[in-house]
């Protein structure tokens, strides 16, 4: 059973074609900073890698170039489409709809729904996912919401302190998502940690960022709510944000408040402090060499990730393992030093030699912590696939 699993980031889109048979990688490719002038991609069949480079003007673009990719008659790996039994989504919001779920006509006007408050997700998503429905009718489409991995919150981390009616009715809730990329952490961290009630906690920072408590594999709390704009800052979007502010704003700017959102959700975040980047490299290089609102965002970008990290310390009791994951938190020594600083404490200490030299997996914690410190990268595309495959067995 091949299985080409889809996952759209708010810039990047990521593909990966595996035989479920045995969970091999059959090729795997990517773009970067899509809608800027100039995208990155690159595409692995084999032991073959080509990279290219120029605009994809969005994820509807992005989808088409996997697929040619995929199908070219000289370097792809695939002779026609109908090679593959499914496509996997790592879809993020669907409010009534979560779990997995085969990509229908109802599922799309329930992410329709929840496109006010997942605006760079859903609308790419739903678009992508009309597009190969009518390219390729055979092959079933399966959306794997990253809802649904934290249906095991309480209640009491769920609600908001609104009318209980706004949160039943039109659910208002705090719903959590980058539950892929946790689910698999809490997957791997039970492998590298035997323990039934392992507690994790699972730092996923990246172009959208958020941290997520575990235990023993199941999530108990995370830090974003109620669409993927909240919690940590974000490249582009602006995190946890007062909502009484809004009035003010609209006032001061002149502008409509769907204008105020939008840029919230595209010009905020480390781009919208740094007035430069929301790219951490282009923060980091630019702060070392004196940029002072780069280094404004960068402070920022971690002060709000301890502020998080302390709060799921007091939710578990405690760590036995903290993973940094996500384009951030497995290549930047910098912000994950910046996070553990100083938590000795609280039995979080990190070697700084190991993690300078972070380069994959790898423990990056002093012998002296009480809770381990590792870089783990993650494998949203793996999990996406096994949700599909166990859809489609079950059927």
């Amino acid at each position: 059973m091949k299985i080409l699993v889809a996952n759209l980031g708010s810039t990047s889109f990521k593909y990966r074609l595996l035989d479920m048979s045995n969970e091999k990688q059959l090729a795997r490719g990517g773009i970067e900073r899509i809608g800027s002038s100039q995208s990155d991609c690159f595409v692995e069949i084999g032991d073959r890698r080509t990279e290219t480079s120029g605009q994809v003007r969005d994820h509807a673009d992005a989808v088409q170039r996997c697929l040619d990719q995929l199908t070219d008659s000289e370097h792809g790996c695939l002779s026609d489409a109908a090679e593959v039994a499914a496509i996997g989504f790592k879809a993020v919001h669907g409010g009534r709809v979560s779990g997995v779920q085969y990509v229908t006509e109802s599922v799309l006007e329930a992410m329709q729904e929840m496109s006010p408050v997942a605006p760079a997700h859903n609308p790419p998503y739903i678009d992508a996912m009309r597009r190969l429905a009518e390219r390729f009718a055979n092959i079933p489409l399966v959306a794997a919401f990253e809802t649904g991995f934290h249906s095991t919150v309480p209640d009491r981390l769920k609600y908001y302190a609104i009318a209980r009616e706004w949160g039943d009715r039109w659910q208002i809730k705090r719903w959590g998502f980058h539950g892929a990329s946790h689910r698999y952490i809490g997957f791997r961290c039970g492998q590298l940690l035997d323990g039934e009630s392992l507690r994790v906690i699972s730092c996923h920072l990246g172009g959208s960022s958020s941290l997520c408590a575990m235990r023993g594999g199941q999530s108990v709390a995370t830090t974003m709510g109620m669409s993927p704009q909240t919690g940590i800052p974000h490249n582009n979007r602006v995190g946890d944000f007062d909502p009484f502010v809004l009035p003010l704003l609209m006032r001061a700017t002149e502008q409509s408040l769907e204008e105020v959102l939008s840029d919230l959700a595209s010009r905020a975040g480390l781009l919208g402090l740094s007035g430069l980047s929301g790219d951490v490299r282009d923060l980091e290089e630019a702060a070392d060499g004196g940029h002072a609102d780069a280094l404004l965002a960068l402070e920022v970008f971690i002060s709000e990730v301890r502020r998080y990290l302390g709060g799921l310390l007091v939710e578990l009791g405690g760590a036995d393992l903290i993973a940094f994951t996500g384009g951030i938190g497995e290549n930047s020594a910098r912000v994950r030093s910046g996070v553990c600083a100083e938590l000795g404490e609280l039995g979080i200490e990190l070697d700084p030699t190991a993690n300078a030299a972070a380069r994959s997996e790898c423990c990056i914690s002093s012998a002296a912590s009480r809770a381990q410190v590792w870089v783990v990268p993650t494998n949203e595309e793996l999990i996406v696939a096994r949700q599909v495959q166990a859809l489609l067995n079950a059927d």
